[in-house]
């Protein structure tokens, strides 16, 4: 909330020279620990200054907020205020807040903290400083310098990531998947086409194809030329929108976690469920979402060329004017597949492009069949209508995935459900005529396309609504992983809560102690609280009578949860220096290590990922990904028992 105050400060406060921007590099900080006694230690954070900019002092409140904060993950560390400040101070009455006066630095400065250890202390403390700077009217809050302080004495309790015995490429028995992919790009490429059908019936899209068409093959000197001009279109169409993947490409190239931490995280899952919610009102017709005017205007100006780029630049124009209709649509594409990587946002946003070409490129070669196309009318508003109460339920997952990574339990499987049933509801007596919208004309008559989809809405309520029981109808295996686990439920004793297998979580050295003690492989199965396909399997695989006995007989399961936000403790935080991308990341939570962990040793970053290990930590198998077949599950299980039976008799013969 400080942080929000804040932000709001520097937005509504701050004259507009601060248009020029913060200068990260404006100020050089370093760090050092001194132990003070048992457990107390002083931080002292030194800076050579700038004298383009005034720094605030350590102690300083501005509106109420502090003007430098440490900010560490483990809760129980303490640190005391006020700070101890060194270097030559002025004071300095500032514009933006009424002429307060604050004591500033010019030149060099230290800030120094005592922090106490409840538990042990560690080798090395991680956290974030934050501290405040500018001049005259312009203001910069909250600069984040984060820091790794050795602390004499300390505890190095950092659990090993590389592990050196590990060789992915030479299993023991080369059963199990040939990549470590989540989704199949094909599945992910037809899910992207899916919505960009569903686009093209929207009142943004839908009339535009007679129009463009006819274009095309009216202005064109002959029937091949118009043909060869509406394709070339409808390729420009699939290349603008391939294009977008771009950006995800150089990010994921930074990070490979990158876009699974992204979809994980809570307050960014808390946004898509705010701006679905935003885009599903603009559905309902209260508002339209439209690009900068003046953007479309520019581009429609420059598609009047007669050239290749007059070609792209109406490609163009399309997909800005139809942005208030499809991009709620390659909204819920992109958050939906942010946590599989770069390439499967390219497959799915390729098959978004390629339904929305489609078309321009078929009417072109067969213009007889415009004929054949249904007039624009009512009914393309109902069609977004009714967009805007599913991306409403779609909203609904995201608050959940937040719900499920904090594991604040508001958002429980039943209430997800009702939620639901009553989107289905709402759906059908809309169709029905009983509920209307802004721009809606009265229903006079039902036809038989609306009449079949309020049958089809219908009978998908009338399905979940088992899901609200206590009973064996509520385990809703249609739409498995979607809804919370059967388990987050508002019953104290829910029925269908099988406790059958049991995994460790996230106790990694756990596990191969059991292993070892009871001569078994272990099955290391890395998953979210947010993972639908983790949830899938969890209901649909492990229980199956052949899976779930082997699994429990001659396996030691251990979870690890890759988006567990709680923190580790201090001692086992540390900064990690992957030597095969070059970068370092700070190992902060649970999540952090788990994710790690899986992407520097098995190749992935998508979940549900599984590996069959021995208790000495050598690699058994290929890694198996999402298997919706128990059958073929149960095959590389007993794949991974018959190979650990091979290592024991090599090991026993040497």
């Amino acid at each position: 909330m400080k942080h929000f105050l804040w932000s709001l400060i520097a937005l509504c406060c701050i004259n507009s020279t601060v248009v020029k921007g913060q200068d990260p590099t404006a100020y050089k900080w370093e760090v050092s620990g001194k132990k003070i006694q048992d457990k107390v230690y002083e931080l002292t954070f030194s800076t050579p200054g700038n004298n383009k900019w005034q720094l605030y002092g350590a102690n300083e409140s501005i509106s109420e907020v502090p003007s430098v904060e440490i900010e560490l993950a483990d809760s129980s560390i303490q640190v005391h205020k006020p700070f101890k400040e060194s270097g030559n101070s002025t004071s300095f009455k500032n514009p933006v807040f009424d002429n307060a006066t604050f004591k500033v630095y010019e030149g060099p400065a230290s800030f120094t903290a005592t922090v106490t250890f409840t538990g042990d202390v560690p080798a090395v403390l991680l956290g974030k400083f934050r501290y405040t700077y500018g001049k005259g009217d312009e203001f910069y809050p909250l600069n984040e310098y984060a820091f790794s302080a050795p602390l004499e004495g300390g505890v190095d309790a950092r659990p090993v990531i590389d592990v050196a015995t590990f060789d992915l490429k030479n299993p023991v028995n080369p059963c199990g998947d040939e990549d470590t992919g989540g989704k199949s790009l094909a599945g992910i490429f037809f899910i992207g086409m899916l919505g960009g059908f569903i686009a093209l019936f929207t009142p943004c899209v839908f009339p535009l194809i007679p129009l463009t068409v006819s274009f095309f093959t009216k202005k064109s000197q002959d029937k091949k030329k118009g043909i060869a001009n509406a394709t070339v279109y409808g390729l420009f169409i699939f290349l603008i929108y391939i294009l977008l993947s771009i950006p995800f490409h150089l990010v994921s190239g930074v990070n490979p976690e990158i876009l699974n931490n992204i979809s994980t995280n809570v307050w960014l899952n808390i946004f898509f469920f705010l701006i679905f919610v935003f885009f599903a009102i603009s559905f309902f017709g209260y508002f339209e979402i439209g690009l900068p005017s003046g953007l479309a205007n520019k581009i429609d100006s420059r598609s009047g060329m007669s050239s290749l780029g007059g070609i792209f630049f109406m490609a163009l124009t399309l997909a800005i004017v139809s942005f208030s209709c499809t991009g709620p649509i390659l909204g819920s594409l992109l958050a939906g597949t942010a946590s599989e990587g770069a390439w499967p946002l390219t497959a799915g946003l390729a098959g978004f492009g390629l339904a929305l070409a489609l078309p321009f490129a078929l009417f072109a070669m067969f213009p007889g069949w415009l004929q054949s196309l249904p007039k624009s009318g009512g009914w393309l508003t109902s069609v977004k209508v009714v967009l805007g109460f599913l991306e409403l339920a779609m909203a609904v997952k995201f608050l959940s995935n937040a719900d499920l990574v904090k594991q604040w339990g508001f958002l429980k499987r039943e209430v997800f459900i009702g939620i639901w049933v009553l989107v289905g509801i709402l759906i059908v007596l809309y169709l029905l005529g009983k509920i209307r919208f802004p721009h809606d004309s009265p229903v006079k008559k039902l036809s038989k396309t609306r009449i079949a989809f309020i049958v089809v809405f219908s009978a998908a309520t009338l399905y979940f609504i088992p899901g609200l029981t206590n009973t064996q109808s509520a385990n809703l295996s249609l739409i498995s992983g979607f809804p919370p686990p059967l388990c987050y439920s508002v019953y104290k004793n829910p029925v269908n809560c099988e406790k059958g297998i049991e995994p460790l979580h996230n106790d990694y050295k756990e596990a191969l102690a059991r292993a070892k003690k009871e001569n078994k492989p272990v099955l290391l199965d890395f998953t979210g609280w947010a993972c639908v396909n983790c949830r899938r399997m969890e209901e649909n695989v492990w229980p199956d009578e052949k899976v779930s006995a082997l699994i429990k007989e001659k396996f030691i399961i251990v979870s690890l949860y890759v988006d567990e936000r709680r923190p580790l403790p201090a001692a086992q935080q540390f900064e990690y220096d992957n030597k095969k991308t070059n970068t370092k990341k700070n190992i902060i939570t649970v999540g952090d290590l788990w994710a790690t962990f899986q992407s520097v040793n098995f190749d992935a970053v998508a979940q549900p990922q599984y590996a069959i290990i021995s208790p000495d930590e050598r690699i058994l198998t290929k890694t198996k990904g999402y298997t919706p077949s128990a059958r073929e599950f149960a095959q590389w299980l007993e794949c991974g028992i018959d190979a650990y039976n091979k290592k024991e008799q090599q090991t026993a013969a040497k």
